[in-house]
């Protein structure tokens, strides 16, 4: 699946249609640049469910965790700035991913040791001055 983002107004369209294209994932790997529009592509999905709390970049916190208006419990990573995988280990990571809940990961690829089985790839590039969103269900 790819979804073409050509202006900030088609981000809530897109992350609705993300949404709607893997209904049953739980756990969305955001690979892209820096700058790329991943934080924010992820509050627009955070919208989409209904989270009330201010969406933001995790940069130093590792892990922000937000709540939606139906009690839904969101969790969305940033590795950026992690020195080693086992860091992920130590904040619980896994703990998050057994959760049921909803788990947007930033930077997936410091930690790909620890990717769980089952996950979407959400690469997002940009050409021609617009971002591109490709969606790929892993098994």
């Amino acid at each position: 699946m790819q979804i073409i983002i050509n202006t900030i107004t088609q981000l809530s369209a897109a992350a609705k249609q993300l949404l709607a294209s893997y209904k049953r994932e739980r756990i969305f790997l955001f690979f892209g640049d820096m700058g790329v529009g991943k934080t924010t592509f992820i509050k627009s999905i955070c919208d989409q469910l209904g989270v009330c709390d201010v969406v933001s970049s995790p940069t130093y916190s590792i892990v922000n965790e937000y709540a939606s208006k139906d009690g839904l419990v969101v969790y969305h990573f940033d590795f950026y700035r992690l020195k080693s995988e086992t860091e992920a280990l130590d904040l619980g990571f896994e703990e998050y991913l057994d959760s049921g809940s909803y788990c947007f990961i930033e930077w997936p690829e410091k930690i790909s040791s620890y990717w769980p089985k089952r996950y979407v790839k959400v690469e997002l590039t940009i050409s021609g001055g617009r971002t591109i969103c490709a969606a790929l269900e892993q098994a």
